[in-house]
């Protein structure tokens, strides 16, 4: 049995648990099935798109690319469609520049066309690996403080404020108040080195939400409506493309923008989940990561599969960061975590009753496993901690890991020229950075 789940999913029975690779996979899910609430919500904002399609063709983009993740790369992340990039589909593509829907999934399939392209030709692999080391260490602590954001962000830990940007919610009443219950809980558990335990934190803390109530609504935290439900079908939006307009100018920003952030929101996920793990061997050569090239395939494959679902860009998500905290390293944590989205499609009422605020801890915690990465960066050297420092505070205060990337290569390469150290700058640098200075002014 062992020998067969190790081919399939690169497990090593020598180092690595069926146990905790499930349960970690259970993690991953928890912490990220938000999703199939948000994405209809956002989606059903545009005619023509129903609710229960895009709930069915999010499940469906999630099962199909984290299982591509699973069997292909044999890596424990999880894919969906990405925050962000959703907003982006729906605000800025259909309602702001006024096109229809069936352009915007155009763009996504062409988006992941382009991008098997470009991880055949190892074009991605080079990209990645021309990132100093330096910025690959902040990348791994930027998105610790970015996740933790969220899950304060979900929860209403830290709400808006319009005089401040952002300011401390209400921490003693409702969905805050569960939500800091719930760290407490989970800190506690992981403190005392149970395993699963930021999985029984979740849990622990959807369960206390039955008692707890939200102050604005007068109604318990968690709510169950029912267990099962049948899938609604994706038919209205599978395969709507427009080809009309696809070599206008209007498609090639919109291409170009999907692929850039889906390419360093992967990127940055990738290189920081490895790194705050741990999962990088020290011996080999800087920023070797085992597998680059296949994990980079999965998301490429999801993408286009979720456009021909009907859905929008299918990314790697950060939230695989909490199955990997509670110990995954192999396939079968993404495996498990398939599962979990392919019973949602039936359990969705039961799957979906998971409040923000339960989930809002196991983030939180991640965020913090994900620090020590920050302790290799070189703080005395400023040529290098400034662009470090400016990747880690982006990533949460311009809620984007891609921004944080970009900013902290620009400043690289900057900061480089004004102290006169050129050879410190290799050419791929050099086009990044000229690139990336392009996206901010034209784009």
């Amino acid at each position: 049995m062992n020998a067969t789940i190790a081919k399939i999913f690169g497990f090593d029975p020598q180092k690595h648990s069926v146990r905790t690779e499930l349960m970690a996979g259970v993690t991953t899910f928890l912490t990220m099935a938000y999703i199939l609430a948000v994405n209809p919500a956002i989606f059903s904002a545009l005619p023509g798109m129903p609710a229960g399609s895009v709930f069915t063709a999010t499940a469906l983009a999630a099962i199909v690319g984290t299982l591509v993740m699973a069997l292909y790369a044999k890596k424990p992340f999880a894919l969906a469609p990405g925050m962000g990039l959703n907003a982006f589909f729906v605000y800025t593509v259909c309602m702001g520049m006024g096109y229809s829907w069936q352009f915007a999934l155009t763009a996504v399939l062409l988006e992941g066309l382009i991008f098997i392209i470009l991880t055949v030709t190892k074009v991605r692999s080079l990209i990645l690996k021309a990132i100093p080391g330096t910025l690959n260490k902040a990348i791994g602590a930027g998105i610790g403080l970015f996740i933790a954001f969220i899950g304060m962000q979900n929860s209403g830990i830290i709400v808006n404020n319009d005089a401040t940007l952002v300011s401390l919610g209400h921490i003693t009443q409702g969905t805050a108040l569960l939500a800091m219950l719930g760290l407490f809980i989970t800190a506690g558990l992981v403190m005392a080195q149970v395993r699963g335990g930021i999985l029984w934190g979740i849990l622990l803390t959807t369960l206390l939400g039955v008692v707890i109530k939200d102050p604005s609504t007068g109604e318990t935290i968690t709510q169950l409506n029912g267990f099962v439900s049948t899938p609604d079908s994706v038919a209205p939006i599978f395969c709507q493309f427009e080809w009309g307009q696809v070599l206008s100018l209007d498609m090639l920003v919109v291409v170009f923008t999907f692929l850039f952030i889906d390419m360093f929101d992967t990127m940055g996920t990738i290189i920081g989940v490895h790194n705050g793990a741990d999962m990088i061997d020290p011996k080999a050569k800087r920023d070797e990561i085992p597998g680059m090239d296949k994990m980079f395939m999965a998301d490429s494959v999801a993408t286009v599969c979720g456009a021909c679902l009907g859905t929008s860009t299918t990314t790697t998500y950060v939230e695989s960061a909490s199955g990997v905290g509670e110990g995954g390293r192999t396939g079968l944590t993404a495996f498990s975590t398939a599962l979990c989205f392919a019973l949602a499609l039936f359990f969705s009422p039961l799957f979906l009753a998971i409040p923000s605020a339960a989930t809002a801890p196991a983030l939180i915690i991640v965020g913090v496993m994900m620090m020590p990465a920050i302790k290799r960066i070189h703080w005395e050297d400023y040529c290098r901690a400034i662009p470090a420092f400016l990747t880690i505070i982006m990533m949460p205060l311009a809620y984007s890991i891609s921004d944080g990337i970009l900013i902290g290569v620009i400043s690289y390469v900057v900061c480089h020229v004004v102290a006169g150290k050129f050879k410190a700058i290799s050419i791929t640098m050099w086009v990044l950075a000229a690139l990336f200075i392009c996206k901010y002014i034209f784009i």
